[in-house]
């Protein structure tokens, strides 16, 4: 009896070692594989389960030009994720009493437009404040010149919106978060950040790699890539010292997963309400929340959320490049960083999570509404040049804004023709949005079909004759 306990421990313990095994092999075969039809050249995981790293993994190179491997230490420059990290900081603020986030930033800040003075620096955190774009997406710098230029000019600049109108990404909120948070600390943010949270961690790659940006010479830091028409060419990236709050440090994954572990075991936060106000989304003032997409639906303190009923998600991205998910409810994270512009891991952690999250197989919706679910599972198996008539037969009303967001995750994916169908579909079941025309002009354009590109743009400035994309998309398009 004893022989046989003991060889059924054995038994056991073997078949259980074979399982991890087989689930570390199946974890990364997925992640190879999504790489190649990403075109990702370099890619880091680091994956956190009840409170400890499971698994680390290096893949693909970081350095296409010399042919050299990621590696455990190879440091990817992560954006906007920095903006997480602001958001941590602003809450260890509010704990040691000198922020409260509700006030107006009037309050610390004396020198700034009486329109920007009763914005709250919660409407700062979430994006939600009105406040003029400082960052231009064409030239980057509102004003090229200089920096104290482009800070001149924004101030002079009218709001937005009306503060808590509306969710708009914007990169002077985190500009001015900066500011409060040099005032309040009595240093640069940048010490703020290292002091209070990178030494605390234990985080020597990310101190080293700094604020900068790529522009800067990093030790093992990987380049930045994007992939086009068949070819990789390289970026650079970096912001001026007043806009590092909204981004530009470098780290590893493991690192950034240690820091996960750090903030949830209340080493950078003490009380388990600050966590929890980090990770709540805001509310807007129609009573709703406001995100990039249907699948980041919300945004809180730098943190980007995933609002749905099972396994909801707080997740910082960067750059198009990398994101950090973090399912509080599963106590599980996953650190996906890369070097490719475009890659957008967010799109695809939620799949790489149910390797260990065991009903996440079931939920392939990232966050889709049930129309959307129930068509989008229908075309996958009927194919996509049916969307139109499947969408008739599925007699339920759908989201304009949602299915431009679907054609868009597709297009990331690089499933042009799926894209093109669904943007076809946006035209046919909202023929009155200047947006759905200006969006399949966009992917027409992008196919170089000429004359279609140009017949929807100019059907889209037809009907919002401000509509300064399409117009200036026809210049080009008829040069």
């Amino acid at each position: 009896m004893k022989l046989f306990k003991k060889l059924l421990l054995l038994v056991t313990g073997i078949m259980y070692s074979y399982s991890i095994h087989a689930q570390i092999d199946n974890v990364d075969a997925f992640l190879k594989n999504e790489m190649q039809k990403r075109n990702i050249p370099g890619l880091q995981l680091a994956v956190v389960k009840n409170g400890k790293i499971v698994k680390i993994g290096n893949y693909g190179l970081a350095d296409l030009q010399n042919s050299i491997p990621v590696s455990e230490n190879t440091v990817f420059i992560i954006n906007s994720i920095t903006k997480a990290f602001t958001g941590v900081a602003t809450m260890q603020l509010v704990e040691a009493g000198k922020l409260n986030l509700s006030l107006p930033i009037s309050t610390y800040l004396n020198d700034v437009p009486d329109a920007w003075k009763n914005v709250t620096t919660q409407q700062l955190l979430s994006h939600t404040s009105g406040i003029p774009d400082i960052v231009d997406e064409e030239t980057n710098i509102l004003v090229p010149e200089s920096e104290e230029a482009s800070w001149a000019k924004v101030q002079t600049l009218p709001m937005d919106f009306k503060p808590g109108e509306k969710f708009r990404y914007n990169q002077t909120n985190y500009l001015l978060l900066g500011l409060i948070i040099d005032k309040l600390s009595n240093m640069p943010f940048t010490e703020f950040i290292v002091k209070e949270q990178l030494q605390k961690v234990g985080m020597p790659h990310t101190i080293r790699a700094g604020f900068g940006g790529s522009r800067d010479v990093v030790l093992n830091s990987a380049g930045e890539y994007r992939f086009t028409r068949g070819k990789y060419t390289n970026m650079y990236f970096s912001l001026p010292p007043t806009l590092q709050a909204a981004g530009g440090m470098g780290a590893t994954a493991k690192e950034i997963a240690s820091w996960i572990i750090a903030l949830q075991n209340k080493q950078l936060l003490k009380e388990n309400k600050n966590l929890a106000a980090l990770w709540t989304p805001a509310i807007l003032n129609n009573g709703k929340t406001g995100g990039f997409d249907n699948l980041l639906n919300g945004y809180a303190a730098g943190w980007p959320t995933v609002e749905r009923p099972l396994h909801p998600a707080v997740a910082p991205v960067g750059g198009g490049r990398s994101a950090v998910m973090v399912y509080p409810k599963d106590n599980l994270s996953i650190v996906v960083l890369t070097n490719l512009n475009g890659a957008s891991p967010e799109r695809f952690i939620d799949e790489l999570a149910a390797f260990y999250i065991p009903d996440m197989k079931k939920l392939k919706e990232n966050g889709f509404s049930p129309a959307v679910t129930v068509l989008r599972n229908t075309l996958e198996k009927s194919g996509y040049r049916n969307a139109i008539e499947e969408a008739k037969r599925a007699n339920t009303s759908f989201d304009e804004s949602e299915l431009n967001n679907w054609g868009y995750a597709l297009l990331k994916e690089k499933r042009i023709k799926d894209a093109i169908e669904i943007f076809k579909l946006n035209v046919f079941l909202f023929p009155k949005s200047a947006n759905t025309y200006d969006s399949l002009g966009e992917m027409y354009a992008f196919m170089e079909e000429k004359d279609l590109a140009i017949t929807n743009y100019e059907y889209s400035l037809k009907l919002d004759p401000k509509n300064k994309n399409a117009e200036e998309q026809l210049k080009k398009l008829k040069k």
